[in-house]
């Protein structure tokens, strides 16, 4: 696994033109109304809102937290508090942890030490204070071909088969999660291959990839290679935002109840269904799962950091742009901050302990 321990990881820098047409697509898992007028949409957003901010509320109420240090604006630069971007203010806490020292304070002087002592101990914190506990009854996946297809990229024939994971809903049947997968492999080309897989909203019926070339798009350069690539729709497992979080594998799990402080988030629910892509791709004899790479940008970089962060059985990552809660120092003033994690719009992707991180200035144990 070619990830350093425990949440570095590669960034991928883009080469080559994309290009594509702009898609306007929603979470899949919010329920909305099939039609409507633009006011009647305003108030389902509304009611959306409303919903996270109650359970955002709750969650504060539970911790015992009446108010929290103020996140950063970083689409109005007239904002009260906007984000930093200049390096003399981005380093206020100089001062970081020794990843090499135990909490004990004795040295980690061998890989032994790391993986027996010292990853499980940031494992056991994040798992506490950032990103919530896995729960160990989640209920088990049954994939599900739904279909498959041939289809050319330019001169490149290629198999797409669209699956389904169909979680175990017996416990709570009033909950449904199905796992939205494709897998897309070379048709002409022979045996296992390695696959790319990314996160990504989907593309709603009716709309398609548009490209400037034949060869602008990230996966007709992989299928090139010999390689395969799939996409995996968070949303389907897990909605993006505070509203959804008594429904998906979250409410499913939970049986309809609220969070705990210390339960997953967003993320890490994320984090679990690539895991089940993983547990699917070890029984198709058309990918070699022992090299499968994970990509993801922005809130699907911080779930792929996750993802190959508790799972050895990632070969690599690529990430860009993951920012707090990703790969960006917690301790680290520039751009979205830990304050921004802790907001109504974002505690969803992390466990309610992360509001604590914003109590009061960051000194000792109050820092991330």
């Amino acid at each position: 696994m070619r990830v350093i321990p425990l949440f570095l990881c590669y960034v991928l820098l883009w080469a080559g033109r994309v290009s594509v047409l702009t898609l306007v697509v929603r979470d899949t898992s919010a329920p909305a109304p099939k039609t409507g007028t633009p006011a009647q949409w305003q108030a389902h957003m509304k009611a959306l809102q409303d919903e996270a901010q109650a359970d955002w509320r709750t969650m504060m109420d539970s911790l015992h937290l009446d108010t929290l240090r103020p996140y950063v604006d970083g689409m109005d630069p007239h904002a009260a508090h906007v984000p930093n971007y200049g390096e003399a203010l981005a380093n206020p806490y100089p001062d970081l942890p020794d990843p090499l020292k135990l909490r004990n304070g004795n040295a980690v002087s061998t890989a032994a030490m790391w993986w027996k002592l010292k990853r499980p101990e940031i494992v056991s914190a994040f798992d506490r204070e950032v990103y919530g506990i896995t729960p160990s009854h989640v209920p088990a996946v049954h994939w599900v071909v739904v279909s498959t297809e041939e289809v050319y990229y330019g001169t490149l024939a290629a198999r797409v088969k669209h699956l389904k994971g169909v979680v175990d809903n017996t416990a709570f049947p009033s909950d449904t999660v199905n796992i939205d997968l494709t897998l897309t492999t070379p048709s002409k080309v022979s045996g296992a291959v390695p696959v790319i897989m990314a996160l990504g909203y989907g593309i709603p019926k009716g709309y398609k990839l548009v490209m400037n070339s034949p060869d602008s798009i990230w996966q007709q350069r992989v299928l090139a290679k010999g390689w395969g690539y799939a996409e995996l729709i968070p949303s389907s497992i897990q909605a993006d935002g505070g509203f959804g979080l008594t429904r998906g594998i979250i409410g499913l799990v939970n049986q309809g109840r609220r969070r705990s402080p210390t339960d997953w988030g967003a993320l890490k629910a994320w984090a679990w269904g690539v895991n089940r892509a993983i547990d699917y791709f070890e029984t198709d004899k058309e990918v070699d799962a022992h090299q499968v790479g994970m990509e993801g940008h922005s809130r699907f970089g911080k779930a792929a950091l996750v993802a190959v962060a508790y799972d050895p059985r990632m070969a690599i990552a690529y990430i860009s742009s993951s920012g707090e809660g990703g790969a960006k120092l917690s301790r680290r003033n520039y751009g979205e901050i830990v304050e921004n994690l802790a907001s109504s719009g974002e505690y969803h992707w992390m466990c309610g302990n992360i509001l604590k991180s914003t109590l009061a200035p960051c000194t000792g144990m109050t820092c991330p």
